[in-house]
């Protein structure tokens, strides 16, 4: 019996990624990886030209018999009327928009856009871009006809149509716009407008979950595609109840739940799933760098450090790292540095810093996996991923400090697993995703430390700005 293959991918900012897999089991069958160009700001065509590149690694598409698309969220893509590119795309680390993201939310107020939309803008988000290039770059706000994400822009060149009116999303990377309700599956056009200062100008539909939006010019079925945080919790297999904290260059605890939220505070964004369940999400700036730091003080490598780590003791005798390296997110604290507290000549040792440091950035993450519970996101589980979740001290202090067991899965390329998985899902036909043996996990356990979270509670407010 000939088997069914799968295509997903994973556009990051740094690579694409594309995987293939058999569609009724989830084997990985080939796989490719090309690399982005660096900066904040990228020719959307570099992302076309690495997805060629990744596809041919992997084999191509003559024997997949469907692709789906996950990309990295928030990126402006402004399109002509002819379907070219404006301007290079901002992405969502291109901080030009700061200042654009307080007037809008100065003009309506948090609240409003908490209710309007889930979320308060930032500078990552593409509403407060758009206000940035109607206000910079009026010849360009004036030439764009249609505004896409990275996601929909690269499943529209897959499809070849070449029309603006053949744009398609999905609810989950549209969520992170600024100008969709994910609680209502609409726009707001009246936030578009008020961002770009014009009406008229196109977005993508939004697809169903499964739902197959065309084909390649080959005959693949394409699908609707989606934002990354939600593709890894779908190729993750996560469910409502499930929390995924991802430990990479940044820190994100997003969760699967059946509820809507709205934080007038902007601590978590209220995004969608690829499922059709929510997705809220927060994000803290400093999460594996702290232990790269951590690790060049001490002048030791990583497994170095996770050992010294687990030789301090618990609280690491009073000494408390608040990891504020990079200024913050959550807190929004964007001039706040890292601060070291409780440095005695008991604690001075290179094991109690290498503890505090695992300890200082996981109790950042366990205050966003409260914010969450607060605002009634269920938290059965915890799944937890990226590079420093391979850090064995991390993994195993981790359940102490978030009071929860904490589940390990195998690393993998989950944004495009899960886009393969949705791919698989748009062949079946079926109201379900389908169910792919899960990769292998480990699940650590340990007595919660609500001592730790106290004492750094206690000192995490007392930062300093930075020096100008």
């Amino acid at each position: 019996m000939t088997r069914v293959l799968v295509a997903g991918v994973d556009s990051s900012t740094q690579s694409c990624t594309v995987v293939i897999r058999d569609a009724s089991t989830g084997e990985l069958v080939r796989r490719g990886v090309a690399p982005h160009p660096a900066g904040t700001s990228v020719d959307p065509g570099a992302w076309w030209s690495a997805l060629q590149d990744a596809l041919a690694a992997a084999g191509g598409l003559d024997d997949v018999a469907a692709i789906s698309v996950g990309a990295q969220q928030h990126g402006m893509v402004c399109l002509d009327a002819a379907g070219e590119v404006v301007r290079p795309a901002l992405l969502w680390n291109d901080t030009r928009s700061a200042a654009a993201a307080d007037e809008l939310v100065a003009e309506l107020g948090a609240q409003t856009w908490a209710d309007a939309t889930g979320s308060v803008p930032v500078a990552s988000f593409t509403v407060t871009k758009l206000r940035w290039l109607a206000t910079h770059e009026r010849d360009h706000a004036a030439a764009t006809e249609a505004v896409a994400l990275p996601h929909d822009w690269l499943s529209w060149r897959l499809r070849g149509t070449g029309s603006l009116d053949d744009l398609v999303t999905d609810r989950s990377d549209a969520s992170g716009t600024g100008y969709f309700s994910a609680a209502t599956g609409e726009y707001r056009f009246d936030l578009l407008e008020r961002a770009l200062g014009r009406t008229g100008v196109l977005v993508p539909r939004v697809a169903a979950p499964a739902e197959r939006v065309g084909c390649t010019p080959a005959g693949v079925a394409v699908g609707p595609g989606a934002g990354d945080n939600a593709a890894a919790a779908l190729g993750l297999g996560a469910r409502p109840g499930d929390v995924v904290v991802s430990l990479g260059t940044s820190g994100v605890v997003s969760a699967i739940s059946p509820v809507a939220t709205a934080d007038p505070t902007g601590v978590i964004a209220g995004f969608a799933s690829a499922t059709g369940e929510h997705l809220p999400l927060v994000c803290t700036l400093n999460a594996a760098r702290v232990l790269d730091a951590a690790a060049t003080l001490l002048r030791v490598d990583h497994d170095e450090l996770s050992r010294l780590a687990l030789g301090a003791p618990a609280g690491a005798g009073g000494l408390v790292l608040v990891p504020y390296l990079e200024g913050e997110r959550t807190p929004n604290r964007p001039d706040a540095t890292g601060s070291l507290h409780g440095l005695t000549l008991t604690t001075g040792r290179p094991g109690h810093l290498a503890r505090a440091a695992v300890e200082g950035l996981l109790c950042g993450l366990a205050d966003a996996l409260d914010a969450l519970v607060e605002a009634g996101v269920p938290v059965e589980r915890v799944l937890l991923v990226g590079g420093a979740a391979r850090s064995e001290a991390v993994a195993r202090i981790a359940p102490a400090v978030f009071g929860r067991p904490v589940v390990v899965p195998t690393p993998g390329d989950y944004v495009a697993d899960g886009a393969a998985r949705q791919a698989a899902w748009v062949l079946s036909g079926a109201d379900l995703p389908p169910e792919w043996e899960a990769a292998g996990t480990v699940v650590h356990e340990a007595d919660p430390t609500p001592a730790v979270r106290e004492r750094y509670a206690a000192v995490r407010d007392m930062t300093a700005p930075r020096l100008a």
